[in-house]
């Protein structure tokens, strides 16, 4: 790899916290950025053994890559001609060093007020769908239909004002005879069919 290749990937985390400069890393598509990333790794945790750091508080102060020994090939081409390749190498060097007071201070202060306004609103939603939901049971129970007692309830009465309703008689105490008459009828019809034939005679 070339120190021009990894220097495209160390201007992108130079200056930021080691965090965001991992994070960085991590979405990077150039092939630098994961030996960059293993080097920011090996650096945090050094700082972190030797010097009892927290990770948190520390940032990429300075980073930079230096040109190494070049390996130089040949690949034949043609009319017994040769064509030089060089593979080159780098340095690379990252250094970590912890935040100034002031810029702490000011992550701390914005850390705590984005951790209060979030349980603030967790709060209110919590509180607003409490009563959201009480809201909604008492409705359900106002517009419930009452409900017996244990043991059986006397049917309800009929309104006051509404007309008396009539019992029903079966339907043979109705019409008394009724099926008798019909059938005298029927047999009445035959009766004069047989006039009719007693008038042809």
């Amino acid at each position: 790899m070339s120190a021009t290749k990894a220097r495209r990937v160390l201007d992108l985390i130079r200056g930021q916290e080691v965090g965001r400069a991992a994070e960085i890393l991590r979405f990077c598509e150039r092939d630098a950025a994961i030996a960059v990333g293993k080097l920011l790794a090996s650096a945090v945790a050094n700082a972190e053994h030797n010097d009892s750091l927290a990770p948190d508080d520390l940032f990429v102060s300075a980073c930079f890559a230096d040109e190494g020994t070049t390996i130089k090939r040949w690949r034949p081409r043609a009319r017994g001609r040769a064509t030089r390749i060089r593979k080159r190498s780098c340095h690379i060097t990252v250094i970590v060093g912890r935040l100034p007071d002031d810029r702490l201070g000011r992550r701390r202060r914005r850390q705590a007020a984005d951790t209060a306004a979030l349980r603030a609103q967790r709060v209110a939603g919590g509180r607003r769908g409490r009563r959201g939901e009480r809201t909604s049971r008492e409705e359900q129970a106002a517009s419930a239909p009452p409900v017996a007692a244990a043991g059986g309830a006397p049917p309800v009465a009929a309104a006051e004002g509404a007309p008396p309703v009539a019992p029903v008689e079966p339907a043979d105490s109705a019409v008394p005879g009724g099926s008798d008459a019909g059938g005298t009828g029927a047999g009445g019809a035959d009766a004069g069919g047989t006039d009719d034939e007693g008038t042809r005679e």
